[in-house]
């Protein structure tokens, strides 16, 4: 670029600007059960939502970790059948529960810096369950630096029920065209990771908030964010009245459902 150039202008929002200053970060667990009070936490990982160039949503770096038992909680034996977890596998590679969430919660708070938000806000495929499960090992190991909002979530089950019809993590990923693989369900990186793409996917067919036009965002038209990111939406029925900002443009129309492939 020469000095006579202009600097290429940024013509979408900030991360920190998109959700009230929250980073939106998947994340996912295997357990021991189904009550995170008395059962165990097995597995987590972490993927802190990014941006690319355009401003759209992509999945960031996962980081994850196994974890050892917590002293004194259960493991049912028809858990580990589901998620198919050998406990004693040499490979494991287990850390006792502060040291793991120190280890995701370190690339979580290092996401949090980066796009200048100032918490992160867990994301999660029934979220709430993830949410109590991380809640009571931060509370069992007195974590004092826990990034995440302590009961806000985003929840991809309400997310493609509304996108898709469709409230099974397999089967919305298949509605919204992306890839799933059954065999490789029940890990906490593989279902982090699947859930990532579909919140990403789901988002970005919204569009921006109803309210913010191409202008607040510095473009100099609203071309330069796209038809869906402008300041209106035309009707289909030639009625000529116009949707709200961030409305996609299938519900605009009221067709019921996305386009083919989400």
């Amino acid at each position: 670029m020469t000095q006579s150039e202009p600097t290429p202008q940024r013509t979408f929002r900030r991360m920190a600007e998109r959700f009230r200053g929250y980073l939106p970060v998947v994340v996912d667990v295997e357990t021991g059960g189904f009550d995170w009070n008395k059962h165990a936490l097995l597995e987590i990982a972490a993927v802190p939502i990014d941006l690319d160039e355009q401003g759209r949503f992509v999945p960031g770096e996962v980081c994850s970790a196994h974890l050892v038992p917590a002293p004194g909680l259960q493991i049912d034996p028809k858990s580990l059948e589901i998620t198919g977890i050998d406990l004693d596998h040499p490979f494991r590679l287990a850390k006792p529960e502060k040291e793991a969430l120190d280890h995701v919660f370190a690339a979580v708070r290092a996401a949090v810096k980066k796009h200048d938000c100032q918490r992160a806000i867990l994301v999660g495929h029934n979220a709430h369950f993830d949410l109590n499960f991380l809640n009571a090992a931060v509370a069992r190991v007195a974590h004092k630096r826990n990034p995440f909002h302590p009961f806000s979530v985003f929840d991809t089950v309400t997310l493609a029920g509304v996108a898709y019809g469709q409230t099974v993590l397999a089967r919305a990923m298949q509605a919204a065209g992306l890839q799933w693989n059954s065999a490789d369900a029940h890990s906490a990186v593989y279902d982090a990771e699947r859930t990532a793409e579909l919140f990403c996917r789901i988002a970005n067919q919204w569009g921006m908030p109803v309210g913010v036009t191409a202008a607040d965002v510095g473009a100099t038209n609203a071309e330069a964010v796209g038809k869906d990111a402008g300041a209106t939406l035309a009707a289909s029925d030639g009625s000529g009245e116009t949707a709200p900002v961030g409305v996609p443009s299938w519900v605009a129309q009221d067709t019921g459902s996305p386009p083919s492939g989400g």
